[in-house]
């Protein structure tokens, strides 16, 4: 065909009436006339087909497809700027300022593929279902806006018929990604609880059997998988666009006795951007006081120098980090640098440092250059103004006598009480956490063991599970109601000697006494929130198959 005889095959098969249309046709087809004249490839040819079929044929009834996964943070600043708008438009971007800059706003382009898709591909009442991350349905902040299931402001409402949760499975051998399949349908506004099915693999050995091979038939599959048929809804019922918190139905019930604000604060740990420098080994003490350090420069950036140096005790402070922390015990191992005036949040002043700590100062001074280039450094403090070698996420609270700690990056909330921890070269001090810990502070150590009793305990712990992909950040007391410490309500101090108990028990490693405590520690959390005992069972049989 001639450009002009294929124009007017198209004006009449293709409905293409408006003379831009038809100028982009001709293009096109030229530019395919002379690649089919060069003996190219011509699977191409359908390839374009396909693309080209929404503008030509209209909207579909079924929309399939695994758009890509691609954070916000790793899409080039051109395609950024250039998308802004659509995700807008859609409703995407629920979060701004602060809050989007410390990560609520790490959203995927797979959500705006799926609006795009939906808008653009389906009919109304059709159905589209996609491979999406399953983090979309429990993200907090950078998944709100997906979570609105309406196509803009005033669009149309999707609907999520069907949602399988195979994170736990990887179907993706070699791949880290939380994988779900999802079906949507167009038009119909969503009502809570939905459908959700969570797929486990059987037990193999010690551990679950993880990745499914991919040559596997789809009977094959459900052969060596176990499905549990959940529900889900949001876990603030006055926010439809929160996380969903997701077990059975009568679990479900049972939790919004748990569900709301707690009464505390939780808060993140200490954070250096520099651990290589601020953490430290202390070898030994001099007759002088001093203590004799080994900087660890092998953990975190590798560009940081090995260090020995004698320093004033006075700002070495016993270090907890993540690994070191398990359910009703925690022991720390190493030592940090604590430099951080808690009232200004910043540094100490480098007069003082000089004057009061000269030879902690004159270790610093060694990394003032690496201390300025830090991250951290950049964004929140002054570079120019803020003593250099300032850490960040240190207050107050950092020095409260106890503090109830547990994982930031863990599948479950696994929570201790600590307090003051003595080594053979330092005296007793406050355990200063790391970044990957989580704390509330507390004055007494009633109310510590109090709240960490409630925290342990299945209706919360189910609650995070139910709700949090991998990570029980501070705000899980936001959807916990962990109630005010009371000393005189019987309750609450049979809590306090059980927590107290727990922690013996894990201490030497007693696992039938421990399982035993805690069972009573469940009952008394149950009585605390006017759980049943039916509903208490139903919250435990959802523990087991989340675990």
């Amino acid at each position: 065909y001639a450009s002009q005889e294929f124009l007017d095959r198209a004006r009449q098969e293709l409905t293409v009436r408006e003379a831009k249309t038809a100028t982009v046709l001709e293009s096109l087809y030229r530019q395919l006339y002379r690649l089919d004249e060069e003996g190219r490839n011509g699977l191409w040819a359908r390839l374009l087909k396909n693309a080209f079929a929404p503008v030509f044929v209209g909207e579909f009834d079924f929309v399939v497809g695994n758009p890509p996964w691609v954070n916000w943070e790793s899409l080039s600043p051109e395609y950024r700027e250039a998308t802004k708008q659509l995700w807008a438009n859609y409703g995407l971007f629920s979060l701004s300022g602060h809050a989007a800059r410390l990560g609520g706003g790490k959203k995927d382009l797979a959500m705006l593929f799926t609006y795009a898709a939906a808008d653009h591909y389906l009919k109304p009442d059709g159905k589209l279902g996609f491979i999406i991350t399953q983090t979309v349905f429990k993200t907090k902040g950078a998944g709100a806006g997906f979570r609105r299931f309406q196509l803009g402001a005033e669009g149309e409402h999707l609907y999520p018929l069907v949602i399988d949760d195979m994170s736990e499975i990887k179907p993706f051998p070699g791949v880290a990604n939380q994988t779900a399949v999802m079906i949507l349908r167009k038009g119909q506004e969503v009502t809570y609880p939905v459908s959700y099915t969570f797929w486990q693999g059987e037990k193999w050995g010690r551990g679950r059997r993880r990745t499914i091979p991919e040559d596997l038939a789809l009977a094959e599959v459900e052969e060596m998988t176990l499905r549990s048929n959940l529900w889900a809804e949001p876990v603030d019922s006055d926010d439809p666009t929160s996380p969903w918190i997701t077990a059975r139905k009568a679990a479900l019930q049972a939790l919004h006795k748990v569900l709301g604000p707690a009464d505390y604060q939780a808060r993140a740990g200490s954070c250096t951007w520099a651990n290589g420098i601020y953490w430290v080994k202390i070898l030994h003490r001099r007759p002088d006081g001093l203590l004799i350090i080994d900087n660890q420069e092998d953990i975190g950036r590798r560009d940081i120098e090995s260090e020995r140096a004698a320093v004033e005790p006075d700002l070495v402070y016993p270090l907890l980090r993540g690994r070191e922390v398990d359910r009703w015990q925690a022991t720390p191992t190493m030592h940090i640098l604590v430099t951080q005036d808690p009232e200004t949040r910043k540094g100490y002043a480098e007069r003082k440092m000089q004057i009061d700590f000269p030879h902690l100062y004159g270790y610093l001074k060694r990394f003032e250059r690496t201390l300025r280039q830090r991250s951290g450094m950049q964004r929140y403090f002054d570079p120019e103004e803020d003593p250099f070698y300032s850490i960040y996420n240190v207050a107050p609270y950092t020095f409260a006598p106890y503090k109830v700690i547990w994982r930031e990056v863990a599948p479950d909330i696994n929570a201790a009480v600590i307090s003051t921890h003595e080594s053979a070269h330092l005296e007793e001090k406050v355990i200063v956490p790391d970044h990957t810990l989580v704390l509330i502070s507390y004055e007494t150590a009633d109310e510590a063991h109090f709240a960490c009793a409630v925290l342990n305990s299945a209706p919360s712990r189910l609650v995070v599970k139910a709700y949090v992909t991998m990570h029980p950040s501070p705000h899980v007391l936001e959807y916990i109601a962990v109630p005010q410490f009371d000393a005189e309500h019987p309750l609450h101090t049979r809590l306090i000697a059980l927590s107290q108990q727990a922690h013996q028990l894990a201490a030497a490693g007693d696992e039938a006494g421990l399982t035993e405590v805690e069972s009573k520690i469940d009952a008394a959390a149950a009585e605390l929130w006017g759980i049943t005992d039916e509903e208490l069972q139903a919250i435990r049989q959802s523990l087991v198959e989340l675990a």
